[in-house]
Order: structure tokens, then C-alpha cells, then sequence
């Protein structure tokens, strides 16, 4: 992915997925039955895909020289 308008869009795409879980996860929470490992599994997704949407992020942004 190297063209701005890619980035944006999977960016776009990233952050969808992330709102998607955390409603899951607010979901499962509230539920008093609910499976601790999947509930792990679905933050530590959520992590990994905040870290990727910041990495495609700073792709975006133009080299400052120092």
C-alpha cells in the first residue's frame, strides 16, 4: 500500500473495526456469563488493530527534516 488514498482507505476500513469491537466488547462486559478468553482475544484484537491504524498513519504524514 503505498498510494495515500489506499492508506486512507484501509485506515477508514481499520477504525470501522475497531468501533465494531468495541461495542462487542461493552456487550460481552455487561453480560455476567461471559467467556474471560474470548473477551481477551477481542481487546487484544482491538489493540493490535489501534497500533496498525497508527503505523498507516504515519505513513501519511510527509518526512520533517531535523
Amino acid at each position: 500500500m503505498s498510494h495515500p488514498e489506499e492508506i486512507q482507505q484501509r485506515i477508514i476500513e481499520l477504525e470501522v473495526e475497531h468501533r465494531d469491537l468495541d461495542v462487542v466488547i461493552e456487550t460481552l462486559v455487561k453480560d455476567q456469563h461471559h467467556d474471560e478468553l474470548q473477551l481477551r482475544r477481542l481487546k487484544k484484537r482491538k489493540l493490535q488493530l489501534k497500533d496498525h491504524i497508527t503505523l498507516l498513519k504515519m505513513q501519511m504524514m510527509p518526512d520533517v527534516p531535523a
